[in-house]
């Protein structure tokens, strides 16, 4: 009896090691692996770069007074639409005291001369009739009485100036109205009324009482990284995305190519302009933000296959073909020649043919 356990005892003990073995065996032993398969086929590629930028109008100007002041009055609100020459606002001088106490001494000055020229054109006036002077005596006192009320009417009209920013003779053009320069929409308005401006000089810019910009000429401004700014053209067409409308979408053309980049966090960028079609401009507003699309390369009717199937080696390309699926798949590494990528699909263009099996993504059984 004991014998007979014993003898079951080995039998066990053997059973366990040799289960032991074969299960360490199969779980060691590597998974089948196998492969998507892909074909090519016929169909189109786009290369395209995109540019991040703003929608701009061509003309924007800044409208600045020609003389220091306090604005008295606002005619315009952002939003309207102007002519050139409309008044925008009106100033209020507040002169010098310099400048006014010296005006009024030249007209004090010139009311003086005036009454001394008057009296003495009085007097040779009654001594000509009596033939006492020559005629000529006389005609140089009335040149000097017309002299002397000129010079007080410009006195007076200098002295307006200093004081009201005014004069007679061109009020309609007086430096104290605002006008604009040329037609367009308001965008803005700085001012109020009350708000102290100053003029444009050597050491200020001058104030801005508004900014005017014709909306009927939008430029599309954008950057781009330098390594696709040599694919780029003068009179390429863009498409633009507007995130604001999502359903328009206005066509442009490049028209600028900055010839020198900026550095913008450790990368060099290039400025691009692109006039935007007439026809596209309606319900745009300046300052939108935009992306332009620009089509650098595309084809048609053209042999495609993913490019994550490709293997790149120094200027070569490579794919893997399939050659046998019994009883497991089989691949064999074949040159290829590429094109055009959008960077999903490339064009082959020899090496492959439509109908040909290719190695895809790889999965597990």
């Amino acid at each position: 009896m004991k014998k007979f356990f014993k003898i079951l005892l080995c039998i066990v003990i053997g059973a366990l090691v040799i289960g032991t073995f074969v299960f360490l065996y199969y779980n060691s032993k590597p998974d089948e692996v196998v492969y998507e398969i892909v074909e090519p086929e016929i169909g189109s590629i786009e290369r395209a770069t995109v540019l991040t930028g703003k929608i701009e109008p061509r003309d924007e100007i800044d409208i600045k007074p020609q003389i220091s002041g306090i604005i008295s009055e606002i005619n315009v609100e952002p939003g309207d639409l102007v002519k050139e020459g409309d008044i925008i606002a009106k100033i209020k001088v507040i002169p010098e005291a310099s400048s006014l106490s010296s005006a009024q001494n030249r007209v004090e000055s010139a009311q003086i001369s005036l009454t001394d020229a008057k009296r003495k054109f009085e007097r040779s006036t009654t001594l000509y009739e009596k033939k006492v002077i020559s005629r000529e005596e006389y005609e140089n006192a009335e040149t000097t009485y017309n002299q002397a009320v000129r010079e007080l009417d410009a006195a007076n009209d200098a002295y307006n100036i200093v004081k009201d920013g005014v004069s007679k003779y061109n009020a309609s053009e007086s430096n104290t109205m605002v006008r604009a320069t040329i037609d367009g929409l308001i965008l803005n308005v700085p001012v109020k009324v009350g708000s102290s401006v100053i003029q444009s000089n050597t050491f200020n810019d001058g104030t801005t009482v508004a900014t005017i910009a014709d909306m009927t000429k939008l430029i599309f401004k954008g950057k781009i990284d330098e390594t696709e700014v040599g694919s780029l053209n003068v009179g390429m067409p863009m498409e633009i995305t507007i995130g604001a409308c999502p359903d328009i979408k206005p066509t442009a053309v490049i028209e600028y190519i900055a010839p020198k980049g900026v550095e913008e966090n450790g990368a060099n960028t290039y400025e691009i302009k692109a006039a935007i079609a007439v026809d596209s401009i309606s319900q745009l507003r300046a300052g939108y933000s935009a992306n332009a699309t620009v089509s650098i390369k595309k084809a048609s009717d053209v042999l495609t296959i993913p490019e994550s199937v490709v293997e790149f080696s120094g200027d070569s390309t490579f794919v893997y073909c399939l050659v046998d699926s019994v009883p497991i798949q089989t691949f064999n590494r074949k040159a290829i020649t590429t094109n055009t990528s959008d960077g999903i699909k490339i064009e082959v263009t020899s090496g492959l043919s439509k109908g040909d099996k290719l190695r895809g993504a790889q999965k597990t059984k």
